[in-house]
């Protein structure tokens, strides 16, 4: 009885908050523009968690051949991690990155200098049981005259949380592009006033994509850990498409000698 009563408080309450929006969008012309600040302000909020439960629902219901798994860890892995991107549809899966900083979703945002703004990213639904992922991340470069071309992965709190300079980060990717590129990961991590930034090259051959940074091998105070983000930087990528179909974030601790 009490479950079935909250299901109709629950379906009560939904129905309110739809009829509300539903006003507000017919009488948002004739708001003065403070009060309309205040509701889009509100609207935008509500839309982040919308557009989240929509990726994770979209993640959740994907083609289990593309969205099989994570690939096989190693020994010892403490922490994986795939970013929604790769997991879930975006509400908005393409866009023009003319500015110097594109937001592609929460914690993924594309960094570029060239002021052509000839750089066009798009979230692809990929076709492959061996893309792993359900989704991938397109980027089509035109003319380019910039000096930069870096897409950056803002990791989250549970990867900082517990890191020490004795883990091992791992960055499995799998990228396909229409011709060679020079690539490379770097990982950022901000430890008190301090940035350690270990970089790793990628292969320009195949698809498959590896790089893995040892933390014992750089100059990081681990007791002050704040943020963590991966780079993949991208070299000499003009009039060059570059799909990046999945992308797989870890760490282990490096075994005690």
């Amino acid at each position: 009885m009490a479950g079935r009563l909250a299901q109709r408080l629950e379906a009560w309450h939904q129905r309110r908050v739809e009829s509300r929006w539903a006003r507000i969008a017919a009488e948002v012309e004739t708001m003065d523009s403070i009060e309309a600040r205040a509701l889009r302000a509100e609207a935008r909020g509500l839309r982040r968690h919308l557009d989240r439960a929509l990726q994770a629902a979209d993640a959740r219901l994907a083609v289990p051949g593309l969205g099989a798994g994570l690939p096989q860890m190693p020994l010892g892995t403490d922490w994986v991690w795939r970013p929604d991107l790769w997991r879930g549809a975006l509400s908005g899966p393409g866009q023009v990155a003319a500015g110097d900083r594109t937001a592609l979703d929460e914690g993924v945002a594309l960094y570029h200098d060239c002021p052509l703004g000839e750089v066009v990213v798009r979230q692809v639904r990929n076709q492959a049981p061996e893309d792993r992922a359900p989704y991938g991340l397109a980027i089509d470069v035109f003319g380019f005259h910039g000096s930069f071309l870096s897409l950056a992965l803002t990791l989250p709190p549970a990867c900082i949380e517990g890191l020490k300079a004795r883990h091992l980060v791992r960055a499995e990717m799998v990228i396909d592009c229409d011709r060679p590129v020079k690539a490379y990961a770097r990982l950022n991590v901000k430890h008190g006033p301090n940035l350690a930034q270990p970089v790793s090259s990628l292969p320009e051959q195949g698809r498959d994509k590896l790089a893995e940074f040892d933390l014992a091998h750089v100059d990081l105070n681990d007791r002050r850990i704040e943020r963590a983000w991966l780079d993949l930087i991208l070299n000499d990528a003009a009039m060059t498409r570059v799909v990046i179909r999945d992308v797989v974030v870890s760490r282990r601790p490096r075994a005690e000698l």
